[in-house]
């Protein structure tokens, strides 16, 4: 029988729709197994709504593809019917690349799946032209992936700060940098011979929260990461905003209450001139505290008792409050994360940020879940958010 052109015309949407629930429920029962693994498949069933079937067909797909294993003992509901078999990702097979451009060095790690670094290492900026930075980090990548026997790399993540366009994989500036237009995912892609992701280093942090942090299960979060660079992540049901070309979370030039510092716009107070480590570092050598550019040197004086290095640990903690009290009257997310040097490792600092914030929402403010590794975190992020969002896309011959 012929096909009417009706049929021609109205077919192509259902087969769409029908792609995306696939992925949507893929998506949901490999989340499912990261955040309650070892879980029975009923209780996956029972969780995402799924019918057992659908879900029993999933788990068998990701454990051919090496996801997912079967854990060791089954376990008997009260000691009596048929034994539940739990499943749990298999962490053992496949790892992530992971590559932070900051201003001054770039970080290259490998992470499981699970999120966690397994190795990384970090090289100083000879020189910051964008050719040279990847090359060193993809020949960087290839060095611990030869130091882990076995790992298979399912990819690799880039994040870095300034204006990053997700969609095609490039830097469209970074102004402290000084790159403009670099295609990342081209440039790495072909040195390293992986699907490469590349995205803003605020957005990749929200992902790695969402899926590995303390915002996970939040409804919504903001980030804020004050670096060289200052921007800004929000996200609302595992949804990040990106806006057109991925330009969201541009905050820049938000001004900050109390703010004194010049900045090239011709305002004063903007928030990354204000709050940047640049900033941070100046005022800490003209205070005699430390005689270079490294934030983790002032923070170290503040450990050590240096009174002046705490007081302008906790001044810029709490300005960073106040900018966040700005976002939260705007946006009002039911989590704040904040990755910042002073309020990863000192009480006082957060104290000072949630002090600024306001004691009505002072309990929803954290610092990053991820002190110890959270540059190496952001850049492998960006593709674990990948694989989690379509594990069967982005597997290995899981199409």
């Amino acid at each position: 029988m012929p096909r009417t052109a009706a049929s021609t015309l109205a077919s192509p949407v259902p087969r769409a729709a029908d792609s995306d629930r696939r992925r949507t429920s893929a998506s949901v029962v490999l989340r499912s197994v990261l955040e309650h693994g070892p879980v029975a498949r009923s209780t996956i069933a029972r969780l995402t709504g799924l019918s057992p079937a659908s879900v029993t067909d999933y788990c068998a797909r990701f454990t051919e593809l090496g996801l997912i294993r079967e854990a060791a003992a089954p376990r008997r509901s009260n000691g009596v019917g048929r034994p539940h078999v739990p499943v749990d990702l298999d962490d053992s097979r496949f790892v992530v690349g992971g590559v932070h451009i900051a201003v001054p060095y770039t970080t290259v790690a490998l992470l499981d799946l699970r999120g966690r670094v397994l190795a990384r290492r970090e090289s100083k900026h000879e020189h910051s032209e964008p050719g040279r930075v990847l090359a060193r980090a993809a020949d960087g990548l290839a060095a611990l992936l030869a130091g882990t026997p076995g790992a298979r790399p399912l990819g690799v993540g880039v994040a870095t700060g300034g204006w990053v366009d997700r969609d095609s994989g490039t830097i469209v500036e970074h102004p402290l940098l000084g790159w403009r237009d670099v295609p990342v995912r081209e440039v790495l892609g072909a040195r390293t011979g992986l699907p490469v992701h590349v995205d803003g280093h605020a957005r990749a942090l929200v992902n790695g929260e969402r899926l590995f942090g303390r915002a996970r299960g939040s409804a919504s979060v903001l980030h804020l990461f004050v670096g060289n660079v200052v921007d800004a992540a929000f996200a609302t049901h595992d949804a990040v905003h990106y806006g057109p070309r991925s330009q969201a979370g541009a905050i820049t030039h938000l001004p900050v209450p109390g703010g004194t510092e010049p900045c090239a716009c011709g305002r004063t107070g903007c928030l990354q001139v204000e709050l940047s480590e640049r900033t941070l570092c100046r005022r800490a050598r003209e205070a005699g505290v430390v005689d270079g550019t490294n934030p983790m040197h002032v923070v170290a004086a503040a450990a050590a008792g240096d009174a002046v290095a705490v007081r302008l640990l906790v001044e810029r903690a709490t300005m960073i409050g106040r900018a966040a009290r700005l976002l939260l009257d705007v946006l009002n997310p039911e989590t704040v994360v904040v990755t910042e040097v002073g309020v990863m490792r000192r009480d006082d600092c957060l104290n000072a940020l949630r002090g600024a914030v306001g004691p009505d929402r002072a309990g929803d403010v954290f610092a990053t879940s991820f002190s110890d590794s959270v540059l190496a975190v952001a850049g492998g992020s960006v593709v674990l958010d990948v694989l989690y969002r379509d594990p069967l896309g982005a597997s290995p011959d899981g199409s």
